[in-house]
């Protein structure tokens, strides 16, 4: 079991092992607590390899490496972001509201958002403590 001390060189190096050998590669992570210590190790019953720190910093980049191995053992590519879309045209208040007086067409839906009631967002009615008896 080799210790490897340089983030990157272990990223590197467990990416690698996983890749030559995906179907017997075990990744294990342990954290004490109590130490404050984070353990990583990788093997492939041949080669094993562990990193180990009590830093927090790490944690981020231990969460990328994970993300990364797991989208490899799933066999899934990191998703690409969506493409924007280009902001919607709004229509004009006359030709979106009726003129006065009209009546609206069947099936023609309002334009008006009705706001949320504020008594609702408040929680309700409050309880009342029951009496301590002396």
């Amino acid at each position: 079991m080799v210790y490897i001390h340089s983030w990157q060189d272990y990223q590197d190096a467990a990416e690698a092992l996983y890749a030559k050998s995906p179907t017997t590669a075990r990744y294990c992570v342990k954290w004490k607590s109590s130490e404050g210590k984070l353990v990583l190790k990788i093997t492939d019953n041949t080669t094993c390899i562990k990193f180990k720190t009590y830093s927090s910093i790490f944690l981020n980049r231990f969460e990328a490496l994970n993300l990364s191995l797991m989208q490899k053992m799933q066999n899934k590519r990191p998703a690409s972001p969506p493409a924007p879309t280009p902001p919607l045209a709004l229509p004009t208040t006359a030709a979106a509201e009726p003129a006065r007086g009209a009546t609206p067409l069947p099936g023609a839906t309002s334009t008006v958002t009705p706001l949320p009631s504020v008594a609702a967002a408040t929680g309700g009615v409050k309880k009342k403590k029951p009496k301590k008896k002396k």
